[in-house]
Parts: structure tokens; sequence; C-alpha cells
């Protein structure tokens, strides 16, 4: 079978080098790739938003099944539009996408079907906005309600940082339309968790548990990013918390999608707080979290596209997932300045040496090729991958390939993985 996969990240990679695993593929193209996915499919200049341009390639090359990788096309409607020409898609509708793309909406939807999360207002004024959080007080999350790549939640500390971020959101317009309406919800304690499951719009299939690293420094300091690194399995989500979460969050949240009139079917991902013991919602996304795909798909036994295809078929029975007992853990070198500015072209070496590391994966993001060398182009430049025994072991694996590879004003955490060998 034929298979297109839409993005050019280190998710989309991850992706790409699973699916190509697979005894039932025989040829994957993706749109629009990087240098890393072009040892393992055919890239195509197809920008992810080019609804009408991918979907004339995946009608003229045939192609069995699409892969939906990055939030934005979902959002764009382009499930519902590939459906229409009859051609088999993975991912949620444009209705469905809006647990992503509207935060207010998912909030909502968390508020009516009982899934707990934190105490919220949604403002599209400003005073209204500044006058709720003087009335809550901070701690206190100021969130835009659209699309920020990542980078529109606020952890604000005090009072006056969070008006700061209610201005920068809605009177600098930081992130354009995105920024037109703001969530301010209260602050959750505890340690966050990315809880990822399949669905076919009524049947669940969980994956393993991970845990991502939002802040760009070590110890959690400083802005927000896509994310600076992930692990799995997540300790902190015992067996017992595991189900519950199943129970309390994943089931009421498909239940409740489809009783709304906007069936949901993909991967959803919960992004959460466990406070001893105690579960809270931050958000969900309507894809594949990046860097959570990197070590999930790193762990996962089974063949990946039986399961895509039956979530785009709408029918999961009898699907099931294996999983390797090695633990995974995904560092992300970033580009000097990101989230902010930051140079691009710059020469990347050492990706040969790393490449012949034993149970390591390097997984590009942020890269390009110019002149016949890899350079980086975005932020998040690669998600270095290691498995082993323990995360311990897979965080030196990680490491190890971290410091094989080098270009200017390359950044990394440092401390990847060390909250689960405190647990």
């Amino acid at each position: 079978m034929k298979i297109l996969v839409i993005g050019g990240g280190g998710r989309e990679h991850a992706l790409v080098w699973k699916m190509a695993q697979s005894p039932l593929v025989d040829k994957i193209y993706c749109a629009p790739g990087n240098p890393g996915i072009a040892a393992l499919a055919e890239c195509v200049d197809l920008a992810v938003d080019d609804l009408d341009g991918l979907l004339s390639f995946a009608t003229a090359r045939q192609i069995d099944l699409t892969v939906v990788g990055p939030e934005l096309p979902l959002t764009l409607g382009i499930v519902d539009q590939f459906e229409a020409a009859g051609r088999l898609i993975f991912g949620p509708s444009k209705l469905a996408a809006q647990l992503e793309g509207s935060k207010a909406f998912c909030k909502d939807i968390m508020a009516k079907y009982g899934v707990p999360t934190a105490a919220y207002g949604t403002f599209s004024e400003r005073d209204d906005a500044v006058a709720f959080i003087n009335k809550l007080g901070a701690p206190i999350v100021v969130k835009a309600d659209g699309l920020a790549a990542g980078k529109g939640v606020v952890v604000a500390r005090d009072i006056a940082e969070a008006i700061a971020a209610v201005d920068h959101i809605m009177l600098d317009k930081a992130f354009g339309a995105a920024g037109e309406k703001v969530v301010v919800e209260e602050f959750l304690n505890g340690e966050e968790a990315s809880f990822l499951a399949f669905t076919d719009g009524e049947r669940v299939l969980p994956l393993a548990s991970s845990q991502d690293h939002k802040p760009v420094f070590d110890n959690d300091q400083g802005p927000n990013t896509g994310g600076m690194g992930a692990y799995s399995p997540a300790p902190v989500v015992t067996a017992a918390l595991y189900d519950e979460i199943v129970e309390t969050v994943i089931k009421p949240v498909v239940r409740g999608m489809a009783a709304e009139g906007c069936t949901y079917r993909g991967v959803l991902y919960a992004g959460l707080m466990i406070d001893d013991g105690k579960i809270g919602v931050l958000e969900f996304n309507a894809r594949f979290g990046d860097p959570e795909a990197q070590p999930l798909l790193s762990r996962l036994k089974s063949d990946l596209v039986p399961v895509l295809m039956a979530c785009a078929r709408g029918d999961l029975s009898g699907q099931v997932l294996e999983w390797h007992e090695q633990a995974a853990v995904c560092v992300v070198m970033a580009s000097g300045g990101y989230p902010g500015d930051f140079a691009k072209g710059l020469p990347i070496s050492g990706l040969d040496a790393a490449a012949k590391i034993d149970e390591l994966m390097v997984f590009h993001a942020g890269t390009t090729e110019r002149d016949g060398q890899v350079v980086n182009q975005g932020g998040r430049v690669l998600g270095v991958t290691g498995r082993g025994a323990t995360v311990a072991a897979a965080i030196a694996k990680a490491y190890e390939g971290v410091h094989a590879i080098s270009w200017e004003g390359a950044h990394y955490r440092t401390d990847i993985g060390a909250k689960a060998l405190r647990l």
C-alpha cells in the first residue's frame, strides 16, 4: 500500500520511521518532509496547509492512507475535504479538531462532560480578563484561544505578569487571530504527564504513558516551547492512574464529542497535571505529541499501520497495542535563542557519528539541506531518541547521541527524564 504523511517535523519523521517497518507498506510519501525523512520516504514539495494540492497529489498517486501530523491542516478541515473525495485519511474532522484549535471550546467540553480541569474564564475583552485575574489571584495561567505553536501559554507567577501576558496576546497581537480571545485559568500544582489514545469515535485504545518538558531551560525554567524532550513510560502515571485517566478523561471526551455532533476519530492527546494522585486536565491536542511521538513510537512493538487504518475507517474493534519493555527518552536539540529569534542555515555536524550508536535514533525536525549539508531551519532541530532497559539507561543513551552532534549555538536541556528518577 501507499501512504502519504503530511508534515515535516520530528513527529512526522517518527511516524514515517515506524510505518516504514510495516510489511503492509510499499511506498511512503511525505509532504513536505525533511532531510531525515528523505532517507525513508519520497518528499513532496507541498505545504501542510495546501489542502487542494495535497488532495490532488493523493488522488493522482492513488494513496491508500493519508496520515496528518500537525494540527494546522486538521483545524483547516483537511479530513473533511479528503473524506468528501472518498480518500481514507487519519485524523479528526475540522469540528472535532476544535479541541485543539480553540482552548475555550476545549474547556467548555470538559466542563459540560465532567472532565476534571481547572476553573477558568474566557474573554474577548482585555479589561474583563484583567478583572478575572485580579479576582482569582496568582499564580495563574493565561492562554491564547487559538493555535500558537505551543507558545501561547503563560504560567504567571504574579498578577502583573498575568496582565502583561494578556496585553501581549490581545493588544500586541503576538499570535494574531489566535489571540482574539484568551482563556484565563486557575494554576494547577503537580507533575505534568501526556496521555494519548487512539479512538474511532466510540472505542478507545490507549498508548503508553509519557511526559513532555515544555519550558526551554533546565528545572522547568523560562518560557514554554513546543517541547524540549519527552520520555516513556512516565512513572507518575501508575497502573491505577492509567485506568482512571481512560475512564474519567478519555472516554468522557470521546462520548461528549459524539453527543455534540462532532465525532472524534484519530489520536486524542490529553495534557495532564497529576498532584498526589489527583488528575487535572490542562489541554487536549488533536494529534500525536511532538516530542512524545518519538519515544512512544520507539517503544511500540505492534505494527502501527493497521491501527491507523482502523481509526480512519471508524472501527477499532480487535486492535491491540504491544510495547517493548524498554524505556525511551527524546532530547530536543534546538537553535540558540529558541523560542525567540534564532539564526538559520548553520551546518550540523556529527549526524553520521550518532547514526552508528546502537539503540539511538535521531529524528529530524527543523532541518533542511543546502549544498549537500544538513543545516538548521527551525527552532526545534533534532529529537535525539535513545532506548534502554530503564529510564536512566535511555537518558544516558539519548545524551550520548546529543554529545555527538553540534552546530553553532545549539541548545538543549540537560535534565530530560530526571523527574522519572526521583519517583
